[in-house]
């Protein structure tokens, strides 16, 4: 279900050398904590591994939150950047993602404050917090819209001008495709509340890429 925007490619301070060897009590971590570790180790490879794992999805969710591409490179670059100075004290029987989204998340709300043209705002409605139940939507933002490059232009407008946290739920889940467990854990806030964020989101993208088409169509009569 993720948007399929091209990621550029994100140079890397590091010289890749061969991978050293997986010692015994490392074993029983994930391929992704077993990296962790050997990149605390000083192995380039390793960590090259990481960023390989991530990049993508990351660059997709600063570029859909920010909208320049620039601007999401760099973005993605400093939070690797972060967490090659923070493997010491990152847990590698955990996943990364959700610190890694985190950090590229604070980082673009810099950008975005800098840039002083967008409501910085990131709370929503308090009911957002202890609503449960998730809201009926039985008309899902097609799959086809999201996959489609001729509209990606539309749904990238039709997303920056939603609420911001509406647009980063939007990105995590379309552009990142992070579940919502995930989203919970970036967002710092229960998984019913992710929930009830994004589809409330949905809606308003639904009305906005209506709108937008309808413009379109008729600037195309006109």
């Amino acid at each position: 279900m993720s948007a399929a925007v091209l990621t550029p490619s994100i140079g890397l301070p590091w010289q890749v050398n061969l991978r050293t060897s997986v010692s015994g009590d490392q074993r029983a971590l994930t391929l992704e904590g077993q990296q962790i570790v050997a990149a605390r180790r000083h192995d380039p490879a390793a960590f090259e591994a990481l960023v390989r794992r991530h990049q993508q999805a990351l660059y997709n969710f600063c570029f859909r939150i920010l909208g320049q591409a620039d601007d999401a490179a760099d973005v993605a670059q400093e939070a690797f950047v972060q967490l090659y100075s923070n493997l010491g004290r990152i847990d590698e029987r955990e996943p990364i993602a959700p610190w890694l989204f985190r950090v590229a998340r604070n980082r673009c709300i810099d950008v975005i404050r800098r840039r002083r043209t967008v409501p910085l705002e990131l709370h929503t409605d308090s009911t957002d917090d202890v609503l449960q139940i998730e809201p009926a939507d039985h008309d899902p933002l097609p799959d086809e819209l999201v996959e489609r490059a001729d509209l990606q232009q539309l749904l990238s407008r039709a997303i920056a001008d939603l609420p911001s946290a509406y647009a980063e739920v939007v990105a995590l889940r379309y552009a990142a495709d992070r579940s919502f467990a995930e989203i919970a854990a970036i967002l710092d806030c229960d998984e019913g509340a992710a929930r009830v964020r994004f589809h409330r989101a949905k809606a308003l993208l639904r009305r906005a890429l209506r709108e937008a088409q309808f413009d379109d169509q008729d600037e195309a009569h006109a």
